[in-house]
């Protein structure tokens, strides 16, 4: 028996075969495992998230549709939150939360690592982002439409702020003083910020890493 799992409304469907083969009685839970390789559709509150190269900051997620099987069954619902971090993704493989290393910085990519369903129930989770690698740069006579509707890390809003003047960045978290103070230093002598430029709908659709067992309660 092959168990179909589909990821919104008009969405490819993936086969698979169930964890086990066994007669469940109503109201007994089962378990399903969703294959490495699926794919989950995912939302955010921002139209984008700016980051700058070589710079963690933690992000929360939600699954944008209810990912059933083809009895339509759900198996994870639409809102479940995704818990992770966008992370840097170095040129030599490497994935590191350095702030000295931006020169080996390949680009920025999303890392899920929980779910947290609206029961508050939570599960672990191996999945990722494609990398974005494409460099934006902002300097001071930049029309900032970039930054409409937009999350920024504190590292990129720095930059961004000592660079264009605009003093009301909003920031995803904040900065300690030490790194803030190095990372000024730098920025003083810059004239344009680089970041990465991350839209959540398009650049950030998760691919499982490994097998999600999921538990499914027959009514």
């Amino acid at each position: 028996m092959a168990i179909t799992v589909t990821t919104g409304v008009v969405t490819p469907m993936i086969s698979f075969a169930p964890a086990a083969h066994a007669q469940y009685n109503i109201g007994q839970s089962r378990t399903i495992a969703i294959p490495a390789g699926v794919n989950f559709p995912v939302r955010y509150e921002k139209d984008k998230v700016i980051v700058s190269r070589g710079e963690t900051i933690p992000l929360t997620l939600e699954i944008a549709n209810d990912i059933i099987d083809r009895n339509r069954n759900v198996l994870i619902p639409a809102g479940t939150e995704v818990v992770g971090q966008i992370e840097p993704v170095y040129f030599d493989g490497r994935f590191s939360t350095d702030r000295n290393d931006r020169n080996n910085v390949r680009g920025a990519r999303f890392v899920a690592r929980e779910l947290v369903y609206a029961s508050g129930r939570r599960q672990t989770i191996n999945a990722n982002s494609q990398t974005v690698t494409k460099i934006e740069k902002i300097s001071k006579n930049d029309s900032s439409q970039i930054l409409t509707d937009a999350a920024i890390g504190a590292g990129a809003a720095t930059a961004i702020s000592l660079i264009t003047g605009n003093r009301r960045v909003e920031i995803l978290e904040p900065l300690g003083g030490a790194a803030a103070g190095a990372l000024t230093s730098i920025l003083l002598r810059k004239k344009e910020a680089e970041v990465f430029v991350i839209r959540p709908e398009q650049d950030l659709r998760l691919t499982l890493s490994s097998n999600l067992n999921v538990e499914l309660l027959r009514y």
